[in-house]
């Protein structure tokens, strides 16, 4: 029997998304959510994660008193050092499946499935599945503008040091490219006050200033998917993904680097195989090149986790130590 396949609208997998309340973890799970929900019907329950000793409390009792009400979940998928032990607890209060999206900070084998991205280096075991990047939940379209071009603004990091004028610089000289013609800029809650103010002021009869707090839910997604240049500050490296997985070309604004760690390794790899380039001042009037494959990670893992057994009728493996 394929599970996958057998699943009907009347009876859908009872999914418990678990929550940390971080925007990005939140969107690496809802990507992953819904490419499964475009296999399978789903009925998605978000549970907001528990702290880890009563989580870890749960593991052992098999009682999950802070989720009081939900139905039990045949599967529940987290992201982010904190949905651990409420993972852990779901797989050993109902035996559901656990997705972990990213690499935990316990071990793999107290999991079902890990989804680790690859410049988090994971070893090479069965319910590992490694990852170009961060799961989102973007998907590609053949409606992008050549005339349109967006341009995406972070700010200073652990891994990145913000120089003001010199990426203000590098902006500019991006938006005098003969093309596109039309230009969207944004930024992030990361962007220094000081940035700010000098991005509103590259606002023309060409160049929309969209600052995020002023963007409602969806804007991101629809933006992308009529974009077809998008140029990225190196720090914001979810936001490169999502616009690789929308389909658009990428290029790198850089910013100063405050080591060398496996974060830059990733960007270093992007660079290397052709999924994006690096900004140059000598080919301000070249094309972006398109990249080698469009980025579907989503989609990929959903797959992959339906055929390694995520709805098999055997309950979840993984067990609390």
């Amino acid at each position: 029997m394929n599970p996958a396949r057998d699943q009907d609208e009347t009876n859908p997998v009872i999914l418990w998304q678990i929550c940390d309340g971080k925007r990005g973890h939140l969107s690496q799970s809802t990507g992953l959510i819904e490419a499964l929900r475009r296999r399978v019907p789903l009925a998605v329950h978000q549970v907001a994660a528990a702290p880890m000793i009563p989580s870890l409390t749960s593991c052992l009792s098999g009682k999950t008193s802070w989720a009081r009400g939900l139905p039990a979940p045949q599967v529940a998928v987290g992201a982010g050092h904190a949905t651990h032990g409420a993972l852990l607890a779901a797989g050993r209060a109902y035996r559901a499946r656990t997705v972990v999206l990213m690499r935990p900070s316990l071990p793999l084998r107290w999991f079902d499935y890990c989804l680790v991205p690859a410049h988090d280096d994971p070893p090479a075991r069965d319910n590992v599945i490694i990852t170009a990047g961060a799961l989102n939940p973007m998907q590609a379209t053949r409606n992008h503008d050549p005339e349109h071009g967006l341009i995406l603004v972070g700010g200073p990091s652990r891994h990145y040091r913000m120089d003001a004028q010199a990426l203000l610089s590098r902006i500019g000289q991006v938006l005098a490219r003969p093309s596109p013609r039309n230009w969207t800029l944004s930024n992030s809650p990361r962007t220094p006050e000081q940035v700010n103010r000098e991005l509103t002021g590259f606002e023309t009869a060409g160049v929309k200033v969209a600052l995020w707090n002023s963007c409602g839910p969806g804007w991101l997604a629809d933006t992308l998917a009529r974009s077809r240049d998008v140029w990225v500050t190196e720090d914001s490296v979810s936001m490169i993904y999502e616009a690789l997985t929308s389909g658009c070309r990428v290029a790198l604004l850089p910013l100063p680097r405050k080591s060398t760690g496996r974060l830059h390794r990733a960007i270093d790899r992007l660079l290397e195989e052709g999924f994006v380039s690096a900004h140059n001042n000598r080919d301000v009037g070249v094309e972006l090149p398109a990249p080698p494959r469009t980025l579907n990670e989503a989609d990929r893992c959903a797959g992959l986790l339906l055929k390694k057994g995520l709805l098999s009728e055997t309950p979840g493996l993984a067990t609390c130590p």
